[in-house]
């Protein structure tokens, strides 16, 4: 059993550290993009950046993402 908590804990670490990765590499092709005048696509990667910072905080709570996306 305790196999398996060590595992879910490095596979969870593993998953903050891609998502950490994920955030700076789309931030840092914004920079890019608007450097180069590229507006549009400097504010679609600011919006992937935002998803992947906050992907750890919505994914870890599942019963309430349904109801977020059919509320109206």
């Amino acid at each position: 059993m305790s196999n398996m908590m060590r595992d879910s804990q490095i596979m969870a670490q593993t998953k903050d550290e891609n998502l950490g990765y994920m955030s700076d590499m789309a931030l840092e092709l914004a920079q890019m993009a608007e450097e180069t005048g590229l507006a549009t696509l400097a504010y679609l990667f600011r919006m992937a950046a935002l998803e992947a910072s906050t992907a750890n905080s919505v994914l870890a709570e599942p019963d309430d993402f349904p109801r977020r996306v059919t509320s109206h």
